[in-house]
């Protein structure tokens, strides 16, 4: 993996590229993560693929602009960065708050794509309650007690019967939220409270789409999981019987089979 800087537009954008293979897998992170969350993931794939991983802006190392980061606008970096690379088609995975980027990437700018993952993510927009617990997190940011996020939010990620044996993973995305800038997190939970919902998008796109969900999911539970898969028939479900959030940590090697499965089936768009 080549590890560098380019230029998303006006944007800096911190990305990692294996650099070879005719098609090409594309891995945004989530809500408090970094491209560094799919170190262990991509060799998984890079030998079939060619795998490019970045830092959305506001996480990582890659910029923040502004107070807000909607998802329009890292979908637009995302796109540019890729366009950047020289990569014409990609499948494009997006996991939980890379999702949502996903799914805007896809209603600007279709074309680019041989398909869509939504890797425990959902087309949804916020509720209500979850707008206001976004708010109290931000309130918490801005009164200096990121800590506090640190020590919870990493374990939820995972199924209760994997926080055990995965405690190392646990303690790095702890250390990731501990390092992650206030004002990208705020300009990133900004961005997930106001995107709008993009169901009716999924249900009118020519893309291909394919939902990876965990079983034991605690942000996505099991019941609004399988209404996400009953509201989207056109879509191929896979689903992780032991993962909760963090299937590509928890059952890596049936993720990464899914996705190049897909991704394989998908290259006649190109």
């Amino acid at each position: 993996m080549i590890e560098k800087f380019i230029m998303a537009g006006s944007t800096p954008l911190h990305i990692c590229d294996s650099q070879k293979g005719d098609r090409c897998i594309v891995l945004l992170h989530g809500y408090l993560e970094s491209l560094l969350v799919w170190e262990d993931f991509v060799p998984l794939l890079y030998k079939q693929v060619r795998v490019v991983t970045l830092d959305l802006p506001g996480h990582g190392i890659s910029t923040i602009e502004g107070t807000e980061h909607t998802m329009e606008f890292l979908a637009d970096t995302v796109v540019a960065g890729i366009r950047a690379l020289g990569i014409e088609h990609c499948t494009l995975v997006g996991h939980s708050m890379g999702g949502y980027v996903a799914l805007a990437c896809c209603e600007r700018h279709p074309t680019l794509l041989d398909g869509l993952v939504l890797l425990s993510s959902t087309p949804n927009a916020d509720t209500p309650e979850k707008s206001e617990n976004r708010r109290r997190e931000i309130a918490l940011i801005l009164a200096g007690k990121k800590e506090l996020l640190s020590r919870t939010a990493p374990a939820a990620g995972f199924a209760e019967e994997n926080r055990r044996r995965l405690r190392d993973y646990i303690e790095d995305l702890t250390e990731q939220v501990l390092i992650t800038e206030d004002e990208g997190i705020v300009a990133l939970l900004n961005g997930m409270i106001s995107r709008k919902d993009r169901n009716e998008m999924l249900h009118n796109t020519s893309v291909p789409q394919l939902f990876l969900l965990g079983r034991k999911d605690n942000y996505i539970p099991i019941d609004a999981a399988e209404k996400l898969v009953a509201a989207h028939p056109q879509a191929r479900v896979v689903w992780l019987e032991h993962s909760g959030h963090m299937g590509f940590i928890e059952e890596p090697e049936v993720c990464a089979s899914a996705l190049l499965d897909f991704a394989n089936s998908n290259t006649s768009r190109s």
